[in-house]
């Protein structure tokens, strides 16, 4: 529902600049770095809008282009980490038992800390 809001409304924006621009079209002098010429309004407006939109589009390409890397990093870091609970013989169903709200024993906690100490020595190794 969110995708067809922002259509609507897009739309809607669309519209309202359309007709504005359609109702100023009187001349006016555009000054560039080194010129200055007469244009038409509407092709100001339009063009101003056209920029604004294409610079949106950009930025947005390139965080989602950054999203999608980090998604991917995140992907081949889970892989890895449950690579290494099988090499550890942690099974899928020991991490779901042992997360799901239990609190851990003071015992446990230990071991699991020395698992962590035992598991960093063999990633140096």
């Amino acid at each position: 529902m969110n995708g067809q809001v922002y259509v609507i409304l897009a739309i809607i924006f669309v519209i309202i600049v359309a007709v504005f621009a359609v109702i100023n079209v009187d001349p006016v002098a555009v000054d560039y770095l080194f010129w200055t010429t007469d244009s038409p309004l509407i092709l100001v407006i339009l063009f101003s809008v056209l920029m604004g939109g294409l610079i949106t589009a950009a930025v947005g390409a390139i965080r989602l282009y950054r999203a999608y890397h980090e998604v991917k990093k995140l992907r081949t870091e889970n892989e890895r980490l449950k690579k290494r609970l099988v090499a550890h013989g942690i099974t899928d169903e020991q991490v779901k038992e042992n997360t799901n709200g239990k609190e851990d024993t003071a015992t446990s906690r230990k071991e699991k800390r020395n698992e962590g100490r035992q598991a960093k020595r063999t990633d140096k190794e």
